[in-house]
């Protein structure tokens, strides 16, 4: 006998019959959707009316002619106007699982038809309590102390938690480390700590951050003696005043760059004799190299006083040991994400950590085998147009045509014309071109044809 109302209807096998309907016309209509294509000619004129529509309602128009019509099938997505494309973007990075996922469907239902909309400050179904409990156990088991998580809506506010966290804990230091090149997020305190002019011009000053050099492969012990160096002439020029180092441990929107634990080992070091709060930063990174966590890759798990997670989480989240517990009042959020969001994280972290996706040869990493030979092949056939490529695990870049700004997207926009989806990342002097791929939908052979459609699109931009 059901011992809550809830369970009755979560039970109720009206329930279970709906959603195998649901399920029935999703593969039928799904299944479809076999391989890229182009758009419809008879879609073509709406499709323009609706991009411009969109374009005068949000005061500008989009980056790519992107409007989705609604299905896919895993890494394929379909258009408005009909056509199909291999969506190796992922909205940057989100769709962890591709488009049209049965799992994620199944466990978004369970969320839609619950009592709320929205979960947030003062109201939380159970699913939140499962959600927490699944992030903290896997983040704390090779012995990190991160054990608190507070979900939030954006990276951007998981990032902002996070500083709010270290600056009261370490007042009255109001100054942050970062590295040169960083992406924090656009809010009003985050575009002060990414490294990018652009993204904060016009904007009142928020935060005194002071930048490190990022890791040089090339230049191993250089690199750490320099950025050693860098931290320890700006605790020096202020003493006492830097309350943590935002670390991102693979710079992803720089162009996926990618560190090493003993350069991240020697920074820390200078954190701790001078307390310092350290903080990862994994808006980008999570679920993308060997370990769910890119802080646990790097073995790290010891040294991170707070984490902040995003877009293949599905909700975002910071994370933070028990000694760096804010004070009642300083953090609230009136949404923390959809009973269906919350419900499809849960699904897709679960699924990670149990599905074979991790570990030295576990999907992530085969798959980024596959793509880097196919990469290092049309590379050595065409070393003029194609440099690396680069990253790690999901996170792959190369660039094209020797990192030239305006041929870089002129090619971004010539890949998509033809069916796969990527973007831009990094700047002067070198722009590179990103893919983060939907790792719960990609089949080795869809890395060969992305590949193929790669290699052809080079040869169109003679």
């Amino acid at each position: 006998m059901a011992k809550t109302v809830a369970d009755g209807f979560f039970n109720d096998p009206r329930l279970a019959q709906a959603k195998k309907l649901i399920h029935e016309a999703l593969g039928e209509h799904s299944s479809k959707i076999t391989g890229v294509r182009p758009a419809d000619p008879e879609l073509k004129e709406s499709y323009q009316a609706l991009l411009k529509k969109v374009a005068d309602y949000r005061g500008g128009a989009l980056f790519y002619n992107y409007l989705g019509s609604g299905i896919g099938n895993g890494p394929l997505v379909e258009l408005a106007d009909g056509s199909v494309k291999y969506d190796f973007i992922t909205g940057i990075g989100v769709h962890y699982m591709g488009h049209s996922h049965p799992g994620v469907i199944e466990a978004q239902l369970k969320g839609a038809v619950s009592n709320t909309v929205m979960n947030g400050h003062l109201q939380q179904n159970t699913d939140t309590a499962a959600l927490l409990e699944l992030i903290s156990h896997e983040a704390c088991k090779y012995g990190a102390g991160v054990k608190n998580v507070f979900i939030s809506t954006s990276g951007a506010m998981a990032n902002e938690n996070a500083f709010k966290i270290i600056f009261q804990k370490r007042f009255p230091a109001n100054r942050f480390f970062a590295f040169e090149k960083c992406f924090a997020g656009r809010t009003l305190g985050m575009a002060w700590v990414t490294d990018k002019a652009a993204y904060r011009q016009g904007l009142p000053k928020t935060l005194d951050v002071d930048y490190i050099p990022f890791y040089c492969e090339g230049d191993h012990q250089g690199s750490i003696n320099a950025a050693v160096a860098a931290m320890k002439k700006q605790i020096t020029r202020f003493p006492g005043m830097h309350a943590g180092f935002v670390m991102e441990v693979i710079q992803g929107e720089n162009g996926s760059w990618v560190g090493n634990t003993e350069y991240f080992e020697a920074l820390i070091k200078v954190c701790r004799e001078n307390n310092i709060s350290v903080f990862i930063d994994e808006v980008q990174s999570f679920a993308r190299t060997t370990e769910l966590f890119a802080f646990q890759h790097f073995k790290l798990d010891k040294h991170a006083d707070v984490v902040a997670i995003g877009k293949n989480s599905q909700v975002c989240a910071t994370l933070f040991t028990d000694d760096h517990k804010p004070k009642p009042g300083l953090m609230s959020q009136t949404f923390t994400g959809s009973a269906a969001q919350i419900a499809a994280a849960y699904y897709v972290i679960n699924s990670i950590v149990t599905g074979g996706y991790l570990g030295a040869d576990g999907k992530i990493e085969r798959l980024h085998r596959r793509f880097k030979a196919n990469l290092e092949r049309i590379s050595n056939k065409n070393p003029d147009k194609l440099k690396g490529p680069f990253g790690i695990g999901a996170m792959v870049a190369m660039s094209v045509f020797n990192g030239d700004e305006p041929k870089s997207k002129a090619f971004t926009i010539k890949l998509f014309e033809n069916g796969v989806l990527s973007f831009m990342a990094g700047g002067h002097p070198t722009t590179r071109v990103r893919f983060l791929m939907p790792v719960m939908a990609t089949e080795e052979r869809h890395i060969d044809e992305v590949c193929a459609i790669i290699e052809k699109t080079l040869s169109e931009m003679d």
